[in-house]
């Protein structure tokens, strides 16, 4: 039996597979709050790569898996060595004999892609260099819970252009919002991953803009995002970043400019002081750990979808 298909990322999802996606999150949530959800992954195993160590990605998925009936069983990077110890090919070909899916968060995006080439169950992308799908798409459905629409949202993303602004900037593209990415020189995304954006932009009402202006990012925002400064495989460019990144923080004079009741948001982990402050990030406008919370349910509908 062939698969379902893969997670690999929001630009493979056509809008109307992520208005469904995103649609079963929110029943799902509802379901687990009035009491739990029913047991759509009785018997079925999800198992988890991890090359990056994460609370969130590891215990969102762990967790969701248990809600849905399921179980998961978390792969060590000592326990694969992914394209070291093995190739990726075959760690693809014995693993998907034993689980019903797989999630892998890696460092380079070839070998999530490698992965589901050679796999026989669905591959979900937990993160990696390239891109963080998961993430950006809890994000936009705890925009949806909070603000009630999408289309025409206005979010600013300031700090690194990085795997998450990457998603936001699809995703967003998608589902018409108004993005805004707002990064030091230097620190730019990528030409092709803006161009695919504006591509998906041209069918939906999106807007786009890409600055060096935190300013012009954040002016009149519904939605303050930033990440760290320094990613996991940055550390000898720590110095560098943290003479750069400054004037992206995100503290009260920088949200000031955004629309009042804007929510903020982080992805986790902060370091605190740098990207972000204590009183924003602890702030009334916070949604820092909802948005946290929400990576399970909406990670739930993903593996719903794709193992059920």
């Amino acid at each position: 039996m062939s698969k379902k298909g893969d997670f690999i990322s929001l630009s493979d999802a056509p809008t109307g597979e992520l208005w469904r996606l995103l649609e079963l999150a929110r029943d799902l949530k509802a379901e687990w709050q009035a009491g739990g959800n029913r047991p759509l992954l009785k018997g079925k195993v999800l198992g988890m790569i991890f090359q990056k160590p994460s609370l969130r990605t590891r215990v969102s998925f762990e967790v969701g898996m248990q809600h849905l009936g399921g179980q998961a069983l978390y792969l060590s990077p000592n326990e694969i060595g992914l394209g070291g110890r093995e190739s990726v090919a075959d760690v693809a070909r014995v693993l998907s004999r034993y689980v019903n899916g797989i999630m892998a968060r890696v460092f380079s995006h070839d070998h999530v892609v490698e992965l589901a080439r050679h796999s026989r169950v669905p591959v979900i992308n937990g993160l990696s260099d390239y891109n963080h799908p998961c993430q950006a798409f809890a994000d936009l459905f705890t925009i949806w819970e909070k603000l009630g629409r999408l289309e025409g949202v206005k979010l600013a993303y300031v700090g690194d252009g990085n795997n998450v602004a990457t998603s936001l900037l699809i995703g967003g593209a998608k589902l018409g919002l108004d993005v805004r990415i707002g990064t030091p020189p230097g620190y730019e995304l990528q030409d092709e991953i803006v161009g695919r954006a504006q591509g998906f932009a041209a069918g939906s009402s999106a807007r786009l803009l890409t600055t060096h202006d935190p300013f012009a990012a954040v002016a009149d925002a519904d939605v303050v995002y930033t990440d760290v400064w320094t990613s996991m495989g940055q550390e000898a460019e720590k110095a560098q970043r943290m003479a750069a990144f400054p004037p992206y923080q995100v503290n009260a004079h920088l949200l000031a400019g955004a629309a009042p009741g804007a929510i903020v948001m982080h992805c986790l982990p902060a370091h605190r002081g740098d990207e972000i402050t204590d009183e924003v990030a602890d702030g009334p406008q916070s949604a820092l750990f909802d948005q946290a919370e929400n990576r399970m349910h909406a990670q739930k509908a993903i593996l719903a979808d794709l193992l059920a």
